[in-house]
């Protein structure tokens, strides 16, 4: 413990921070029955920092431009030291000598270094090579990016030179700013070379000392490093999903976005209006998505209100001031009720809240909006897919249960069908990426005219698309098994919109995990904050 501190004070001085706080969690015990279970002997340290920008970015995956090269940022040059390592861990070692942080001074300037590159955006992809070496820390960038390699790396060794994890980077830079970016870490005094490329070819080949170490097809190696990973997910899933899933792996590709409109923001004069139409973002107790949504629609030009269900049981906030409704996601009263019942229960058992509903549905100037936990509520209460009539409760489609009987988490693509949903207006015929975050996100029709009358009068305004933008029921493209992949459900009128998946946490391009190439840089906001502008324009009209 004592030369943990040592060596931590040591390193502050030298990068030249500091702790904040602390907490000594080494010597915690804890009894459970006659046994006392004390805490491990390590020591964990979480850092945190402030972010200037958070559209600079780097993330893994390899971005295979076409021209591009793979750089070592190496912190300890010519160490390879294996103790305590992923490997030696594997084969129940422990090894004489850990990798080791010697010269902090030289970990903050490369750290300096990168930071300029990334905001200048020369580099294309980065990860470190500190858990499991430079080894896997390549066949992990060239799995997520779906690219093949070629690497030759220095050394006499290929165990050591391929397994050991002292501290460095692995950047992937375009051909043509290789030597400026090496000369840069070369002036602040740090080891960065050229070790191989990014091509797009089916191939892994990584060499050491000019001894091929691992050669085979990039989609082969990825399958067997994801092997163990599906053995899990058979344990846990539908086990027909997981085969469905693994069985696509070799077949993936970029998902073939596109989009028939151009996204804009919102102009300056509708931001600035003193008045503007009011939006009540609903939430019960449990939901989770009222801040996003309230940010997504104050971006489209709306004043959004924060409503409780509380609020209108009270008698605080009625429903009658309002243009839209919006139901958001989340876990009201925690599902155990089944998904959306408890919260539709509040609403259809107290009188004088039902009949607000049932009102604000009548008027012809408003519009709602139900997304996840949400869409499940307007599937209970019976605003969608009916703008004028009411299903008895055995023919309402309503949202049952995954096919992969699991919650799933997912960066989904959809595609956006013609229909007469007013908040999808002009973006018919465009695919995109949504998040969806759902354990029962399957549409179910106990009536299947009901299902015929949906299909006749195009009240399915958004589908899930595989890859190549084609509708499928196929798992994991559809998360949930929803029959013709049906994403979205919307009244005749096209006024009351469902959808499972998540709109309001993608409206801006930060809050996207990945964006086409041909995307970058060019879109001057989100493709989804058209939906929300959409449901202005409507106010408007």
């Amino acid at each position: 413990m004592y030369d943990a501190c040592e060596a931590l004070k040591d390193s502050f001085l030298s990068l030249g921070c500091g702790i904040d706080g602390g907490k000594d969690s080494l010597s915690m015990a804890a009894k459970c029955g006659n046994e006392v279970v004390k805490a491990p002997g390590e020591l964990t340290i979480t850092a945190y920092v402030t972010t200037p920008d958070v559209t600079k970015t780097v993330t893994p995956d390899l971005k295979c431009s076409g021209s591009s090269k793979l750089l070592y940022v190496d912190l300890n040059p010519g160490k390879s030291r294996l103790g305590g390592t992923s490997l030696a861990q594997v084969y129940n070692q422990i090894g004489n000598e850990s990798p080791d942080m010697e010269d902090f001074l030289a970990l903050k300037k490369a750290f300096n270094i990168t930071q300029e590159l990334i905001g200048k955006e020369e580099i294309l992809a980065g990860h470190d090579k500190s858990d499991g070496g430079i080894v896997v820390t390549l066949l992990e960038m060239a799995f997520a990016g779906n690219c093949g390699i070629s690497v030759d790396l220095d050394g006499s060794c290929p165990i050591s030179s391929l397994f050991n994890e002292e501290a460095g980077l692995i950047l992937e830079v375009e051909g043509v700013r290789v030597k400026s970016i090496i000369q840069a870490y070369a002036d602040a005094g740090v080891s960065c070379k050229l070790v191989g490329s990014v091509t797009p070819e089916d191939m892994i080949s990584i060499s050491v000392g000019g001894k091929s170490c691992v050669d085979g097809k990039m989609t082969e190696y990825r399958d067997v490093w994801e092997a163990t990973g599906f053995q899990l997910e058979k344990m846990q899933r539908n086990i027909e999903c997981v085969v469905q899933e693994e069985a696509g792996l070799k077949s993936r590709k970029g998902p073939s976005w596109k989009l028939s409109y151009e996204p804009t923001a919102t102009s300056e004069d509708v931001m600035s209006k003193e008045t503007k139409h009011k939006v009540a973002i609903l939430r019960q107790e449990g939901s989770n998505g009222d801040r996003e949504m309230i940010a997504a629609f104050l971006a489209a030009g709306f004043d959004a209100w924060d409503v409780t269900v509380s609020d209108l049981l009270s008698g605080s906030v009625t429903l009658d001031i309002f243009r839209g409704i919006v139901f958001v996601g989340g876990f009201s009263y925690a599902d155990v009720l089944d998904s959306g019942k408890g919260w539709a229960g509040v609403i259809k058992f107290n009188s004088k809240v039902f009949e607000q509903f049932q009102a604000f549905k009548a008027r012809a100037d408003t519009f709602s909006l139900g997304v996840c936990n949400g869409c499940q509520l307007m599937a209970l209460l019976g605003w969608i897919p009916f703008s004028n009539q009411t299903l008895s409760e055995d023919k309402q489609p309503r949202l049952l249960e995954n096919d992969s009987g699991r919650f799933e988490s997912r960066f989904s693509s959809v595609q956006i069908q013609k229909s007469p949903a007013m908040m999808f207006k002009g973006m018919e015929g465009s695919s995109l990426g949504i998040w969806v975050a759902h354990g029962e996100g399957r549409f179910h029709f106990p009536d299947s005219s009901v299902y015929d009358h949906v299909k006749e009068n195009n009240l399915v305004p958004m589908c899930y698309v595989d890859d190549n933008n084609k509708i499928t029921t196929a798992y994991p493209f559809n998360p949930n098994g929803s029959p013709d992949g049906i994403a979205a459900l919307c009244s005749t009128d096209g006024r009351h919109l469902a959808m499972m998946p998540h709109p309001e946490r993608c409206f801006t391009t930060w809050q996207w995990p990945w964006i086409p190439k041909e995307w970058r840089g060019k879109l001057e906001v989100g493709p989804w904050l058209k939906m929300f502008q959409n449901a202005r324009t409507f106010c408007e009209a």
